[in-house]
């Protein structure tokens, strides 16, 4: 009963701090300001918490799976309506993922002395979700992991929206107020929404997907937006919710986590996304003459950030969030891809 009632807690005291990160304008702020909060409580004030206590992972594998969904659904025919000269740039990924995860498993092997399954799920540049879930299957250390990544996504999307808001002078992202989800979705969506996640959670567990509880879901609304069959339309505040409750079980992960620890986390994380953002403005300028886009809107396209943020930045830009969206979703398919092709020494715990 008491660790329940923690839950519910935890879960409202993020939803608060959920809804201060937006109205002071902070991206992502249903995800971030949750589990920054919960992080805070998990390291700082230990003993608040129950003995043995432990987020409810059941939940958490729940919400994960509206994530999917809603990355799933951006899949529409529009993003493949000039395919011609999407390939150069869509080849340039596999280039980018390479060697972006080359160069950040020597930042956090070598320089950060992490074991060789945190260091390489800590390298990914994209698939938050799905390098948390298989980071912890390989046996990673859970804690330096989901710092790292949160850190790569923080770095990314707080440093690139604010960095083009001060280039434009004006704010772009979600905090020029600009959103994928839809606030006015009819309530008679949802028995579809549970369904379609129910059957991408099981076919992603009986297929053995990578992040079965993520992709699998995603799979299922991308192809039911590709058909044409019934493309779902995930309501705000569905998606707002299951990044409080996903924020808020990955803040929890944080227990035991030192500040020295935390602050060489963030040291480690400039380096490794400092240069995967060079190597970004490098593929952006050599593409942009191909692809017809201008510098900036190649350089979100190729940024390790979020597929929502990044697209949201597109939509801030009046650029083609499509053409923004379809990058991110490649770069997450081709890191997935290549987690489960890369040999199994490096990505084992010693």
């Amino acid at each position: 009963m008491r660790q329940t009632v923690t839950t519910v807690i935890l879960i409202c005291i993020s939803a608060l701090t959920g809804l201060a990160s937006e109205w002071i304008g902070l991206p992502l702020p249903y995800l971030l300001g949750p589990l920054c909060v919960t992080a805070l409580i998990a390291t700082a004030l230990p003993a608040t918490l129950p003995d043995g206590y432990a987020f409810p992972n059941w939940l958490r594998m729940i919400f994960i799976a509206v994530i999917g969904l809603m990355i799933g659904a951006q899949v529409r025919p529009e993003l493949f309506a000039d395919a011609g000269r999407l390939v150069a740039s869509l080849l340039a990924l596999i280039a980018f993922v390479a060697l972006a995860l080359i160069y950040n498993y020597q930042v956090f092997r070598l320089v950060g002395g992490y074991d060789r399954a945190t260091a390489f799920y800590s390298s990914t540049p994209g698939g938050l979700y799905e390098s948390l879930a298989m980071g912890e299957a390989a046996g990673a250390d859970m804690p330096r992991l989901i710092l790292q990544q949160f850190l790569r996504v923080i770095v990314v999307v707080t440093v690139l929206p604010i960095g083009l808001s001060l280039w434009l002078g004006t704010p772009v992202g979600s905090a020029g107020g600009m959103t994928l989800a839809r606030a006015s979705v009819p309530l008679n969506v949802l028995p579809v929404i549970v369904v379609a996640g129910l059957i991408g959670m099981v076919a992603g567990k009986g297929l053995r997907l990578p992040a079965g509880q993520l992709t699998g879901p995603m799979a299922v609304a991308a192809l039911l937006s590709l058909s044409g069959v019934m493309p779902l339309d995930i309501p705000q505040w569905l998606v707002n919710d299951a990044q409080i409750v996903i924020g808020t079980a990955l803040g929890m992960r944080f227990t035991g986590l030192s500040r020295a620890l935390i602050l060489r986390g963030l040291g480690l994380s400039l380096v490794s996304v400092g240069g995967m953002l060079v190597l970004a403005a490098a593929f952006a300028i050599l593409l942009a003459p191909q692809a017809g886009e201008t510098f900036d809107v190649m350089l979100i396209s190729f940024a390790p950030g979020g597929v929502t943020e990044m697209a949201l930045v597109a939509l801030s830009l009046q650029a083609n969030p499509a053409f923004v969206t379809l990058h991110h979703i490649v770069r997450i398919l081709i890191t997935v891809i290549a987690l489960g092709l890369t040999p199994k020494r490096l990505r084992r715990p010693l």
